[in-house]
C-alpha cells in the first residue's frame, strides 16, 4: 500500500460523484487508520502522510448521455436467470429516479400509496421531513404499474407499505439501489447520476430555474443554480465539437 494508491482510490471516489465532504471524511479516516498502523508497529511508514482528498473546485456533476440512458431505461440484452420482478422492479425505480429527479433516500422512502399513478404524481419526503409532489413520466407510471401487479412475488413479514422491496422481501435500500445501477449501467454510474441528468435536461429544455428548484426539493435556488453552469458546458461541449470555427 503507498500514497499513489490512495490517491487514486480517492480520485476514483470522486468520478462516482460522491460529494466532497464524503471524499473529505474518507481522507480523514484513512489518515486516522494509517497513524494507528504506524504507532502499534504494524506498519514501517504512514503511506496517508499529507494526504488529501481531491479539490472539487469546478467539479461538475456528471450527465448521462443518450445511450447511458437508453442501457438503464430500454435494456436489450437480458439474463436469462434475473426473475421477472427484479426486472420489473428495476425498471420502475429507474424511470422514477430520472423521471422524477429523487434523491435515492427518497425513492427508498416511498410507499405504495406515495405514488398516485391516475394523476401521474408521487409525494415525496425530502431533506428535512419536507413534503413535495412531483410529476411522474408516463413511463414511471407504466412501470410502476407493472411492478405492483408482480410485487407480491416477493412480499415478506417485513415489507409493510415499502413501495420497492429486495430480495428479502424488506424495504429497498439505497445500497440495494446501487447494485441496480451495477448491473445495468454500461459505466461506472452513481444513482445521483440521474438526479443530475434530469434537472439538466430540464434546463436545457427550457424550464426556469425557479420550477427546477421546486421539482428537486432545494430549499435553496443557489444549489439548484449549479446546474445552470452543467448546461452552460454542455452547450460549449456541443460548439467546440460542431462548429467549424470553434
Amino acid at each position: 500500500m503507498d500514497r499513489l494508491i490512495l490517491r487514486r482510490y480517492l480520485a476514483y471516489l470522486g468520478t462516482r460523484n460522491f460529494a466532497k465532504r464524503t471524499i473529505a471524511r474518507k481522507a480523514s479516516a484513512l489518515r486516522r487508520y494509517f497513524s494507528w498502523a504506524r504507532r502499534t508497529a504494524l506498519i514501517a511508514t504512514d503511506p496517508s502522510v499529507s494526504l488529501r482528498a481531491p479539490s472539487g473546485e469546478g467539479h461538475l456533476p456528471r450527465v448521462l448521455d443518450g445511450t447511458e440512458l437508453q442501457t438503464l431505461l430500454e435494456p436489450t440484452e437480458f439474463d436469462e436467470n434475473e426473475p421477472l420482478w427484479r426486472r420489473s422492479r428495476d425498471d420502475a425505480l429507474l424511470e422514477i429516479l430520472y423521471g422524477s429527479g429523487l434523491r435515492v433516500g427518497e425513492l427508498c422512502g416511498l410507499d405504495i400509496d406515495s405514488a398516485d399513478l391516475k394523476r401521474s404524481s408521487v409525494t415525496v419526503w425530502g431533506k428535512g421531513a419536507k413534503e413535495r409532489r412531483v410529476p411522474m413520466s408516463l413511463a414511471a407510471v407504466e412501470t410502476v404499474q407493472m411492478w405492483l401487479k408482480i410485487r407480491h412475488e416477493v412480499v415478506g413479514e417485513a415489507s409493510g407499505a415499502a413501495l420497492f422491496l429486495n430480495s428479502r422481501g424488506k424495504r429497498l435500500g439505497t445500497r440495494d439501489v446501487r447494485r441496480v445501477l451495477d448491473h445495468r449501467a454500461i459505466n461506472p454510474t452513481h444513482p445521483h447520476a440521474l438526479r443530475h441528468t434530469y434537472a439538466t435536461h430540464l434546463l436545457d429544455g427550457g424550464a426556469d430555474l425557479r420550477s427546477v428548484q421546486e421539482l428537486l426539493g432545494h430549499s435553496d435556488v443557489a444549489t439548484t443554480q449549479r446546474y445552470t453552469h452543467v448546461s452552460k458546458e454542455r452547450l460549449r461541449s456541443v460548439y467546440t465539437s460542431t462548429h467549424p470555427r470553434a
